[in-house]
């Protein structure tokens, strides 16, 4: 048996030493050539030489933008050796707030800077105006340098968005890959056409356009036939999607084809020469947001076209009927999802969506408030690992439980303890105890232990049930003890 109990002693390196120990965090996106990763260190030894740090440590998230954390291996990386215990450095030294993150709600910014003070483990902006000592004047500078690092990241992607309607209105591409059956042309910017771009190169010149020019033959038939099996012959996008993969035809990118990726390039006007932008919105790595009509911007007939109107606009109709045909009842889209389940063995999202005549996941979880209730009306029950939902609930109701009983058994004995949830940390003086999970490997031994907070945890309450159980409406630690790991 092991320990559902991770316990970490804050060991206090000598003063003197301790002091002198630091980590640099580097960043860079694209915006500035002053914040690159080569500037950001110059400016951090030379911070850390006048003061006597030593640098022991190096975190970098190169091309990443600040918007979010997701993403940024260097930060998380950093931030979970705080929590784990597993800093060996007092300090954390970062070239300015910005580098820090351009995090749109600056609490988040806050709150990781938060995570690494709670660990006594200050963070120095290098290039800063301020000393950030946690003086009222730091406090507030450092504030309005949060509110100005968002602040720059909303006015760039406003200009990004002005030059890249314009350039549509023009007539021009607006960046990213070509649909099948374009290719992608640079132009000067006299009009003369340049070299034909290779997917993923950029234009070699500034001041150069790029335009979509019509593909090989052999792709514009592989469009044109699309267009006519929708809608002359009344093949499915699945069936379309399957005779492509089974001649060997692969899409844009490469890929094989889905029913999504043939509904996409059924409905997409730029086989029609149209050149439309704005369609959907994802500003600054904030939740898509599909836009109406009135809100696109467009310039017909910008690029030659591959199919011609009459069949397109057919095309639109046979989807229109699709969309709008009779709603169905609820026992009705429940026996397309039993039909679905028979014929597939099993079920899941992705089978639900690449399922030419059964409904949507989401719109089961309209109809019946979530997936698994629809799976539960028709007597699928799906393997554990699959409900992440109701697992994560339980694994956290479980773990709350326990947290709770250990603080009233502390407060019982005098102790003053804290309880952060989302960390499943308890602190009291001058320990830091963790309720983490243990799993088991195919023989039954226990492979390891990490915190729910660290990594997905979803199928592990069966093997947490066996550290921490309930009796009589009781929390009960089985074999469970208190570690000191100095060296966390």
């Amino acid at each position: 048996m092991v320990n559902a109990l991770v316990i970490r002693r804050n060991t206090q390196l000598a003063k003197d030493q301790k002091a002198l120990r630091a980590a640099q965090y580097v960043r860079m996106s694209t915006d500035h050539q002053k914040y690159s990763p080569k500037n950001q260190r110059a400016a951090i030894a030379a911070y850390a030489a006048q003061r006597g740090i030593t640098i022991v440590r190096s975190y970098a998230d190169e091309g990443r933008s600040g918007l979010t954390i997701f993403g940024r291996t260097g930060l998380n990386d950093l931030i979970q050796d705080v929590q784990q215990g597993r800093a060996d450095f007092n300090c954390i030294l970062v070239y300015d707030v910005s580098r820090w993150g351009r995090f749109q709600d600056v609490d988040e910014s806050a709150y990781y800077e938060f995570i690494c003070r709670r660990a006594g483990i200050a963070i120095h902006y290098c290039e800063e105006e301020f000393e950030n000592d946690g003086s009222l004047t730091s406090v507030l500078l450092k504030s309005v340098s949060r509110v100005e690092a968002a602040n720059f990241s909303r006015k760039l992607s406003k200009r990004v968005f002005i030059a890249q309607s314009h350039g549509v209105r023009l007539g021009f591409w607006r960046g990213g890959p070509a649909g099948y059956g374009f290719r992608r042309q640079a132009i000067d910017d006299t009009g003369k056409p340049r070299a034909l771009l290779k997917p993923g190169e950029q234009k070699h010149f500034k001041s150069d356009r790029v335009i979509l020019v019509p593909g090989p033959k052999s792709e514009i038939e592989v469009v044109q036939r699309i267009f006519r099996d929708f809608t002359t012959r009344r093949k499915t996008r699945t069936e379309i999607a399957n005779e492509l993969n089974a001649q060997g035809i692969c899409n844009a990118l490469g890929n094989p084809w889905q029913m999504q990726t043939v509904d996409i390039l059924l409905r997409n006007e730029v086989y029609l020469g149209h050149n439309v932008f704005n369609r959907r919105s994802c500003k600054l790595k904030q939740k898509p947001v599909e836009n109406p009509p009135e809100m696109w911007i467009r310039r017909d007939n910008a690029f030659k076209p591959i199919v011609s109107r009459a069949l397109f606009d057919k095309a639109q109709k046979v989807l229109s009927e699709l969309a709008h045909g009779r709603k169905l009842s609820d026992q009705e889209i429940l026996d397309k999802l039993k039909a679905l389940w028979r014929r597939n063995g099993q079920l899941s999202m992705k089978i639900l969506e690449e399922s030419e005549d059964t409904p949507g996941w989401s719109v089961f979880a309209r109809r019946f408030g979530s997936l698994m209730n629809a799976y539960k009306l028709i007597g699928y029950n799906p393997e554990p690992r699959y409900r992440y939902a109701e697992t994560g609930a339980k694994i956290d109701a479980i773990i709350r439980a326990a947290a709770g009983n250990i603080v009233s058994n502390l407060r019982r004995i005098g102790e003053a303890p804290t309880f952060l949830p989302e960390l499943y940390l308890i602190s009291v003086s001058d320990l830091s105890m963790v309720i983490a999970v243990a799993w088991s490997v195919s023989d039954g031994t226990v492979a390891g232990r990490r915190s729910p907070t660290l990594g997905s945890a979803e199928d592990q309450i069966p093997s947490l049930r066996s550290h921490v159980g309930h009796q009589d409406g009781q929390v009960e630690y089985r074999n469970s003890g208190l570690l000191p790991t100095s060296d966390a």
